[in-house]
């Protein structure tokens, strides 16, 4: 987006986009939504065995140790291909945390099957009463010898009713202030009796996240990442490749080739008004590309994200609702029409897109959250 590649970085992107375009299957590109597992899965399983599944990781642990231009050529070839959302939570999330912060047991456990795709993960922080504020969680973990015992309620959790395993912060002491002091970091195998998992259907008619329940959950003691009562550190850590993760611009350049096409067929590209809107927006794209490559840069100086990820996730989040607001403009009476709509130039999902982006600025940390952190971790203002 903003660079020219090297003699061996042009090689390269040649080989990735050659593979891509081979073995990614038509019926997954260009897809809005994440498909289920049964059709997702096999992309993920081709990708493992080609070694391209996490090109972030050390190959030490299983991933490709890809240099940051490596990763962003991959990443604008996922994009020109179409390739859809692959689950997250073990690769972009728990991967790198235990990668960090786990025991050597821990990681020997749990990174080969991630690596293969034979586990899948999901997130247990959000509940009922503790979204944005998450210090205030009321899940809790009893410790009795040689495990725990946790009750309680997790919510908007991302593919939970189709996860092998949990990375939850329960809470270990009720007593402890401030309230952060008191949670710890556990990882829970879901197929663990006393736990029940409800799918939630969203605005955007599919059925991407669940709520999770607890009753008397007994989770053995060497699931405990890090320290007890430590793991409000390791969570900010997460979710510093949460809010990285969340901003990946493969989905605003997708988002952006989605208006082009139907802009193309719909006229509205002869306008010179619309056309301004459009190039203001591509360069918008092409900021978050170098904001996001930037991050990944300090990713792989073995610098956990901290209020820098607060700030791209801000903006990525933001820009994606903005790009689908011109994605609406551009298709002009199409807007409102459920289902893709063909035209000459392609297959464009209108409507699903412009109601996931919604709930953009609300996962991964708020907006509104994310403002509060740059101005205090960054800008240094007062309470």
């Amino acid at each position: 987006m903003f660079r020219h590649d090297s003699p061996d970085e042009a090689a390269f992107r040649a080989e990735v986009r050659s593979w891509y375009e081979a073995n990614l299957p038509a019926s997954l590109r260009g897809r809005t939504n994440r498909p289920p597992p049964a059709e997702l899965m096999p992309w993920y399983h081709a990708l493992s065995r080609k070694g391209w599944i996490a090109p972030h990781w050390p190959q030490e642990h299983g991933g490709m140790g890809a240099t940051l231009n490596q990763q962003i050529i991959m990443t604008e070839e996922l994009a020109r291909v179409g390739a859809p959302h692959l689950p997250a939570q073990g690769l972009h999330h728990i991967g790198p945390i235990l990668i960090e912060f786990g025991t050597a047991a821990q990681k020997a456990n749990h990174l080969p099957p991630i690596i293969d795709g034979s586990v899948i993960w999901a997130q247990g922080y959000s509940e009922p009463g503790a979204g944005s504020d998450l210090a205030s969680l009321a899940t809790r973990a009893t410790l009795e010898g040689d495990h725990f015992v946790v009750n309680g309620q997790k919510i908007w959790t991302t593919w939970g009713h189709h996860s092998h395993w949990m990375f939850a912060l329960v809470r270990t002491d009720r007593e402890a202030q401030p309230r952060h002091a008191g949670i710890s970091f556990l990882l829970i195998d879901l197929a663990t009796p006393g736990i029940r998992i409800r799918p939630i259907r969203t605005i955007a008619g599919d059925d991407e996240f669940s709520e999770v329940f607890f009753d008397d959950v007994v989770v053995p003691a060497e699931n405990l990442v890090g320290k007890l009562n430590d793991g409000w550190r390791i969570a900010n850590a997460l979710l510093g490749h949460e809010r990285l993760g969340t901003s990946n611009p493969q989905f605003a350049l997708m988002a952006l080739e989605r208006i082009r096409t139907i802009a193309r067929a719909t006229g509205i590209m002869a306008d010179p008004a619309f056309r301004d809107r459009l190039a203001a927006a591509s360069i918008n794209v092409t900021a978050l590309s170098a904001l996001f490559s930037h991050a990944v840069e300090l990713t792989n100086r073995a610098r956990s994200p901290g209020p820098e990820a607060s700030i791209i996730k801000i903006y990525g989040s933001e820009l994606l609702q903005s790009l689908n607001d011109l994605l609406l403009e551009a298709a002009g009476s199409q807007a409102s029409i459920e289902h893709p709509v063909t035209t000459e130039l392609g297959i464009v999902d209108i409507s699903t897109p412009f109601l996931q982006v919604r709930r953009a600025t609300i996962y991964g940390g708020s907006s509104e959250i994310q403002r509060n952190i740059v101005a205090r971790r960054v800008l240094n203002l007062p309470q």
